[in-house]
């Protein structure tokens, strides 16, 4: 097995101290936003197996049965179908939406077709893959995700008593749920920009005075993106606060956004994001629209469920990624965590071995299919494997 040289990627909304701490190193006052694991072509780890450092999606490419087990190869291909990362929001990330893999295809072909470059501002499928993904809680983690009943979004703007959001209180109160919630946010990401801007400016001062931990969301929003009609278009989502250990999955056409906090963040392999708002890139609103799953639903916190040999695993409906979480106490017996699939393992608290490799807090391994893997020591870890 292989010890993880991780890139961590230095987006602009990232913390300047989580992941730092985390690693047990010295801010650089930089944001440091995510650490990628894994063998994605954007920043893959990278491993040295006796001839230095090459990126593990090399080693991968060069037998890909033996790295990642006949069965996943023939369900998904000869690359590894998840990214696993640890994510630091210091800031709002982006509101967004992904696509489905049917979705993702035809977006990809179409754009492939028409000759947009893939590093093109205006791109909106990278790759023809749907990106799935859940995010587990390391810290308190604020976000947003999927659509809040229409009344309950009515009755939050109403309290706002804000004229120009009155239009949009009568659409919600009037229509159906799913063709309330389109009209809605169609209206919100096709207004004039000046008019919306005032909006925003109205309803962040309302959410001042109302004060709590949803209209604080809200404040901190716009202070962070002005004007910005995302802003208004988070209204209709539901304000989640996860505590450590709690997990979200986001599906296709779920609308969400990261707010603040720590995660263990896994997905499929894919870059395909459109956004409704929060960001100064592009926002593809008719491209958006028929990806968007105009759906109220709970956000359904996940939490793991035990298995026999100690391992929580969170639960999803998707084969790509299979999160799971082991926490240790000092003395337990060693865990065998042989699979017949390609596995990373992370370590965020204790220390642990797995199999020769020994791992502090942010330190991550890979483990090639059926190579022997026995988990030692006291701390917690969490396992990605795929389901094959």
């Amino acid at each position: 097995m292989d010890r993880l040289a991780n890139t961590v990627r230095p987006y602009a909304w990232g913390s300047t101290t989580l992941i730092p701490e985390l690693l047990g190193a010295a801010p650089t006052g930089e944001p440091q936003a995510e650490m990628w694991m894994g063998a994605h072509p954007g920043a893959p780890s990278r491993v040295d197996r006796g001839a230095g450092e090459v990126p593990l999606s090399d080693v991968i490419a060069t037998d890909p049965a033996a790295e990642l087990g006949d069965a996943a190869v023939a369900k998904f291909g000869p690359r590894l179908p998840f990214l696993l990362k640890v994510l630091a929001a210091g800031a709002p990330l982006s509101l967004q939406v992904h696509p489905n893999l049917g979705q993702a295809q035809r977006g990809y072909a179409a754009e492939e077709s028409a000759g947009v470059p893939l590093d093109a501002p205006h791109r909106n499928y990278k790759d023809a893959n749907h990106k799935p993904e859940l995010i587990c809680a390391l810290t308190t983690f604020e976000g947003l995700c999927g659509f809040r009943a229409p009344q309950e979004s009515a009755d939050l703007l109403a309290a706002l008593d804000v004229d120009s959001l009155k239009p949009f209180v009568d659409l919600l109160r009037a229509h159906p749920e799913d063709a309330a919630l389109r009209e809605v946010l169609t209206a919100v990401l096709t207004a004039d920009p000046q008019e919306m801007a005032a909006t925003v400016t109205e309803a962040a001062a309302a959410c001042a005075r109302l004060g709590g931990d949803t209209y604080g969301a809200y404040v901190s929003l716009a202070h962070h993106f002005p004007g910005d009609p995302g802003v208004i278009a988070a209204m209709l989502l539901n304000y989640v606060r996860l505590q450590p250990g709690e997990a979200l999955f986001l599906g296709a056409g779920v609308p969400h956004a990261y707010l603040s906090g720590m995660g263990v963040e896994i997905m499929a392999n894919s870059d395909n994001v459109l956004r409704c708002g929060l960001t100064p890139k592009h926002v593809d609103v008719p491209e958006l629209l028929r990806v968007v799953r105009f759906e109220a639903a709970d956000p359904g916190v996940l939490r793991p469920e035990a298995s026999v040999i100690g391992e929580e695993v969170y639960e999803t409906p998707i084969d790509e990624f299979r999160l799971s979480r082991l926490v240790r106490a000092q003395g337990a017996a060693p865990t065998d965590l042989t699979a017949s699939t390609a596995q990373i393992v992370l370590c965020t608290a204790g220390a642990v071995r797995i199999g020769d490799v020994r791992l502090t807090p942010g330190g991550s391994a890979f483990v090639p299919a059926g190579e022997k893997a026995e988990l030692s020591g006291a701390g917690t870890v969490f396992r990605a494997t795929v389901v094959a």
